[in-house]
């Protein structure tokens, strides 16, 4: 026989309501920065390579997954759908994503590799909920595939910023044309993929929820 306690129904009312509850999906900065987010060791290469394979424009995501000497292994950009902000969301789309271009690592006991998240929005690089829930769908993509959850970037066109470290520039920004991709090594040549199916219609069906 097992003994227990069984939960009261006002607090499976409370739990239920908390997990419908969009911003109960997103992180603050605080909870970001306590996080242990591994620092990118040049930043500005990373924003200028990802910016210039995929040309983002504002609404558009670039996951991108980096080996632990940082070159890129795969990345994939998609659009994100005008639909209210919720970390389930963009968590169910960015593992979409990552599915599509690399293999998991859930079988080793530590991850090794990093995905980091470029987000190019309007605005200016001041955190917004929709960036919190941004932060909560790649912790949550990262721990479901085996990854090391890395930096957050958003891309504006007042410039570049990684949230939660205060680092920063102006160039790439939203407007400027992207730099050449020169002397890259075939380690580091990763062709992009463009994710408009698997994502978009995680997110459209999320949206019909």
């Amino acid at each position: 026989m097992t003994f227990g306690f069984a939960p009261s129904s006002s607090t499976s009312m409370s739990t239920s309501a908390a997990s419908a509850n969009p911003l109960a999906r997103m992180l603050e900065p605080a909870e970001w920065a306590a996080a242990g987010i591994p620092l990118l060791r040049n930043p500005r290469e990373v924003v200028s390579g990802l910016h210039s394979r995929h040309r983002p424009r504002p609404d558009t995501a670039i996951v991108a997954v980096l080996d632990p000497e940082e070159r890129l292994r795969a990345s994939a950009s998609f659009i994100r759908r005008p639909v209210p902000p919720d970390g389930w969301m963009f968590r169910n789309a960015l593992l979409a994503q990552l599915r599509r271009v690399i293999p998991h690592d859930l079988r080793r006991r530590t991850p090794v590799r990093t995905a980091v998240l470029l987000y190019c929005r309007e605005g200016d690089g001041r955190w917004t909920e929709e960036d919190g829930a941004w932060m909560w769908g790649l912790r949550d993509a990262c721990t479901l595939h085996g990854l090391r959850c890395g930096a957050y970037i958003t891309l504006t066109r007042e410039g570049w910023q990684v949230l939660g470290e205060g680092r920063g520039g102006r160039r790439p920004n939203a407007d400027s044309q992207p730099e050449p991709l020169d002397a890259l090594t075939a380690a580091e040549t990763v062709q992009p993929r463009i994710g408009g199916g698997a994502a978009s219609e995680v997110l459209r069906r999320a949206a019909a929820r």
